[in-house]
């Protein structure tokens, strides 16, 4: 049997308990990295800007749209001009400005179509531009909050780094007080068993694995020499002996 004196024994439960300080720590980290809030802000943010870019690129065929429906306006506009100062010149047979007449009345009826065409494009323009404010302000706000929550998750990873880097200094100064020996058996035992390597012996029952022992066992271990390193027949762990084991 391991022999380790007692004191360093009872030391090992100020090591475990900052052992167990740090996988708490640990596992705050990463449930503030996984935190699905940011995760759903992202996906919220993601569909957001594509929004946008559809909305962009729907403006910017629709502008296209118009500037074809402007021109086409203008060009008529300008054949009825044109015409209309042929026509009020006198110039021409009656024939020709019998033909110059029907004409205008083609190309008026033409000008009205195309301006209905014209207003229906400016109206969706407009349609466009409304819900790209919309869109814009909604995406804005959603990066905010996104930005929030990285913030805190920031600022909450910092706090646990600077309490690990405390905890870790403890660990070290606490065991550099152990005998060597004794922290690596611990140390290897902790590896091995989900990270607890000691537990105090309490009312008979095990600290680490919270089974009671059963008579025979803990005859054994009321019989052990004091610097004995007594393990748990339960779950391998190391016993350490107190004022409250029950012996």
């Amino acid at each position: 049997m391991a022999k380790a004196a007692a004191a360093d024994q009872l030391k090992l439960l100020d090591l475990q308990a900052l052992d167990t300080k740090l996988a708490q720590l640990s596992h705050r980290a990463r449930t503030a990295n996984a935190n699905p809030d940011i995760a759903e802000a992202d996906k919220g943010l993601s569909q957001s800007r594509r929004q946008l870019v559809e909305t962009d690129t729907a403006i910017e065929d629709t502008q296209r749209e118009l500037t074809r429906a402007e021109n086409d306006v203008e060009m008529v506009v300008n054949r009825i001009d044109r015409d209309q100062k042929r026509l009020d010149s006198g110039a021409g047979t009656s024939k020709d400005l019998t033909a110059l007449q029907s004409e205008l009345e083609s190309l008026a009826k033409r000008r009205s179509d195309l301006e209905d065409v014209e207003l229906e494009v400016m109206e969706r323009m407009e349609a466009l531009t409304v819900r790209r404010g919309s869109e814009a302000a909604a995406s804005d706000s959603l990066a905010q909050q996104h930005d929030e929550l990285l913030r805190q998750r920031d600022e909450e990873l910092a706090a646990i780094e600077t309490e690990r880097e405390s905890v870790e200094q403890q660990r070290a100064e606490t065991a550099d007080g152990i005998d060597a020996g004794l922290v690596g058996s611990y140390d290897k035992i902790r590896a091995n068993h989900n990270g607890v390597g000691a537990g105090a012996l309490h009312q008979r029952r095990c600290g680490a694995c919270r089974m009671e022992l059963n008579p025979r066992d803990l005859a054994d271990i009321a019989k052990a020499a004091e610097d004995d390193v007594v393990r748990c027949e339960e779950c391998g762990r190391i016993l350490v002996r107190t004022a409250e084991s029950g012996l």
